[in-house]
């Protein structure tokens, strides 16, 4: 009987360690990703260490399981992550720390911690898709924080993305989610 690559993997009796280095390997990810998010929460001390991996595809791998499996323990690790080099990095960690709609029973985890590292990465990260998700992670806090909306409405002016300026002005007086939040 021939079989799959896929089904020989689900053979593998992989410990988490592994899955975790697999993160890096095109070929392998999409399948450590799989397994790490079945194995949940039993896959934390794992997925925290390997937000210090020296890989970037490792760390991008370790905070889209987290957006799924979130816990505490991590936080400390998605937030360094928000100063990391490499672009898609500093994306996945805010997407991480912020969307709600992915955690179950978990939501927008430390917001008070996470506010200012994500109002520096939307005025002054120099990759757009950075900005672009700061600009739609801070939103949803435009109401409670009046430095959110002061970043925000700088954005809205004076990025230079039009990407960047349309998630803003979603989220600026006006707006169509600033006017459906209103407390």
């Amino acid at each position: 009987m021939h079989r799959c690559r896929s089904d020989i993997l689900e053979l593998i009796p992989a410990d988490q360690a592994q899955l975790v280095e697999w993160l890096a390997v095109p070929h392998q990810s999409a399948y450590a990703i799989r397994k790490l998010k079945q194995l949940g929460s039993r896959a934390v001390p794992s997925l925290r260490h390997g937000l210090q991996h020296p890989e970037h595809l490792v760390r991008v791998g370790c905070c889209i399981v987290l957006d799924h499996v979130y816990d505490d323990s991590c936080l400390p690790g998605l937030i360094e992550n928000l100063n990391h080099p490499h672009p898609d990095v500093r994306t996945w960690a805010l997407h991480a720390l912020a969307c709600d709609r992915c955690k179950k029973g978990v939501c927008r985890p430390a917001e008070n911690l996470i506010l200012d590292p994500a109002i520096r990465l939307l005025l002054y990260d120099p990759e757009r898709k950075v900005r672009q998700m700061a600009a739609g992670m801070l939103g949803p806090s435009v109401h409670r924080s009046p430095d959110v909306l002061r970043a925000l409405q700088q954005a809205h002016r004076s990025d230079n993305h039009p990407a960047v300026r349309k998630v803003c002005s979603w989220w600026v007086p006006g707006g169509t989610c600033f006017v459906k939040s209103l407390p």
